[in-house]
């Protein structure tokens, strides 16, 4: 009994607490990839950060960025959980301009490098400066990633006002 609950305890921390930067590469493995599940988030298509915060200065929006890698298991189970949640889509999309930032390829080792990137998911929200408002370093799911969002929309909102 107290190996199952040890067994547990050890996967509930690996889970919540996100995934650490090996700088040796990623895993792989021989297993083909299961199909990616729908997201209802409207991630920005874009190479640049700058292409995006120019959006978020024409839209008077917030950016919420989500920086990942295509190994860690707390961010498959974001775009698993999470950004497949049309409710919460629906927020996100009316209230930020959305970007995924894959932090081992392209400008996402630029932009890892920039903003401190370690774990992973690392989830900023900054204004159309680039100016962070809220940062959070490990998954955070359904309640968790709302709140966050208020917050950050809290920041912006009051930062425009002053």
């Amino acid at each position: 009994m107290k190996r199952i609950a040890l067994h547990i305890m050890i996967l509930s921390c690996l889970l919540i607490g996100g995934c650490k930067s090996s700088k040796n590469g990623s895993s792989s493995s021989s297993n083909p990839t299961p199909p990616k599940p729908k997201s209802y988030f409207k991630f920005e298509k874009s190479e640049t950060l700058s292409a995006v915060l120019d959006k978020a200065a024409k839209e008077n929006k917030p950016v919420f960025v989500d920086f990942y890698t295509t190994w860690c298991t707390p961010c498959k189970m974001m775009d698993e959980d999470v950004f497949s949640d049309r409710n919460l889509a629906s927020y996100f999309n009316d209230n930020f301009v959305n970007y995924k930032v894959d932090c081992e390829k392209g400008n996402g080792t630029n932009l890892a490098a920039i903003f401190g990137i370690n774990n992973y998911p690392t989830l900023i929200f900054m204004d159309e400066k680039g100016s962070i408002l809220v940062r959070h370093e490990s998954a955070a799911y359904h309640s968790k990633l709302q709140e966050l969002g208020e917050e950050a929309l809290y920041a912006f909102q009051n930062k425009n006002t002053q």
